[in-house]
């Protein structure tokens, strides 16, 4: 816990002195940070999301799967291997056992000993301090998490957190229909990272707010379309000022970045 208080004590002072936390100007777009502040932190942990708010971001984007015993964590990938020091499926360890897992070294030593958050600590560690685009990671493979997510958010009063303060977002269009259907009101979003077809928008938006953008698919003829039929839209995932510079000149929501500095 120490070594962790460290870590981010020295990254965050960097960023204070190096690009300033508050924002110098306002964008006219909201800013989120992918998987957290993840160009700067391991992902999907608390170093990433608490850097993210130290930041100024408007949202941290996070990922939602299940455990073999049912609880919901935050963890990209369906495999431990890549994000922690385990291997195989996350939906065949238990919490506990996801719990022991080193989430943290893989990206540096100065992050060693982050540990796999639950849903709840997210609601609870962030509410009143940023916004929450969350991501339900292959609900396919994870059956039941729209129940458990909607059942959770229920619980943690999500409505009062203010307006838009919480999306759900997926790429299958099934398990954002049961969300709406679940929690009306609900701002849901669908991740589309290939050409939109023919009619495919109209669809999306009798039950979503948000249709949301890999980056290289973004065009005026498109985004004038997802507007046409009432859509916001979110894009993901800039990495570069030249990307960032692309997407600037288009009229969009919000835009996902690892690297945040890149809008300071």
């Amino acid at each position: 816990m120490k070594l962790f208080k460290r870590a981010i004590s020295h990254t965050t002072a960097y960023f204070r002195s190096a690009i300033g936390i508050k924002k110098q100007m306002e964008t006219p777009f909201k800013t989120i940070a992918h998987r957290g502040a993840s160009g700067y932190c391991p992902e999907n942990t608390q170093a990433a999301f608490d850097l993210a708010v130290e930041m100024d971001a408007d949202y941290i984007e996070l990922d939602l799967q299940l455990s073999k015993d049912g609880e919901i964590v935050v963890i990209h990938d369906l495999k431990l291997d890549r994000t922690t020091n385990g291997k195989g499926r996350v939906i065949d360890y238990t919490y506990k056992e996801l719990r022991q897992l080193d989430a943290g070294s893989w990206y540096s030593n100065e992050f060693a000993g982050e540990k796999i958050l639950t849903f709840e600590e997210v609601l609870n560690l962030y509410r009143n301090k940023i916004g929450l685009l969350i991501e339900l990671k292959k609900p396919s493979a994870n059956p039941g998490i729209e129940e458990m997510v909607a059942s959770i958010l229920k619980k943690h009063n999500w409505e009062s957190w203010g307006k838009n303060q919480i999306i759900i977002q997926s790429f299958e269009q099934a398990a954002m229909k049961k969300m709406a259907s679940l929690l009306p009101g609900l701002p849901i979003g669908v991740l589309v990272n290939y050409p939109i077809k023919k009619n495919e928008a109209e669809e999306i938006a009798r039950y979503a707010e948000y249709l949301n953008l890999k980056w290289t698919l973004v065009n005026k003829k498109l985004l004038s379309y997802l507007a046409a039929h009432n859509l916001k839209t979110f894009i993901w995932t800039v990495r570069t000022k030249k990307e960032l510079e692309q997407i600037r000149q288009y009229s969009v929501e919000g835009i996902a970045t690892d690297y945040l500095k890149l809008f300071k």
